[in-house]
């Protein structure tokens, strides 16, 4: 995606926003077209040739190579440090409800304020926390992943030539 303020792309001061994964194709919409058109209407699995100067390294191993990588396994290593823990409580506290539903049916009956009950408190109480988690690991993903994968996505970028699938 280049995005530009009305300047010429070679030009100082031009605003350029690329993205490396705007132009790849959704899981194997339009391939076998690219394929036919990148070796000369032969058809094949041959990805179009790279462009003059740029690396080109067989995908599987960039990939492997990537996975390797401790970049990659810092991202993952992230990734880990919060869902597992989030998970385990959210279901920890879903558990909880449906058992003290089940085991206390007079505790959960308890009248807060009006017709309020514990049970309904609880049962407001997982959507508030469904809302908070979702948002924690939307902020958690933004401050503390997403930098790293997208300097590793433009690494992939760089090595694959340029024609990520």
């Amino acid at each position: 995606m280049d995005k530009q303020d009305g300047r010429a792309a070679g030009e100082p001061g031009a605003l350029r926003l690329d993205d490396p994964w705007y132009d790849a194709l959704a899981s194997g919409w339009g391939e076998l077209a690219d394929t036919v058109e990148a070796t000369g209407g032969r058809g094949g699995t041959q990805p179009p040739p790279s462009a003059p100067g740029q690396r080109s390294v067989p995908h599987g191993e960039v990939y492997l190579a990537v996975q390797r990588s401790a970049a990659f396994q810092e991202v993952r290593r992230r990734y880990r440090r919060f869902v597992l823990p989030g998970t385990v409580v959210f279901l920890g506290w879903y558990l909880a409800y449906v058992i003290a539903a089940i085991a206390a049916p007079d505790l959960m009956a308890h009248r807060v304020a009006g017709a309020l009950n514990i049970a309904m408190l609880a049962g407001l109480g997982q959507f508030v926390t469904t809302f908070l988690l979702t948002w924690a690991y939307a902020r958690h993903a933004r401050l503390r992943r997403d930098s790293a994968a997208l300097d590793i996505r433009w690494e992939t970028q760089e090595l694959t030539g340029g024609n990520i699938r």
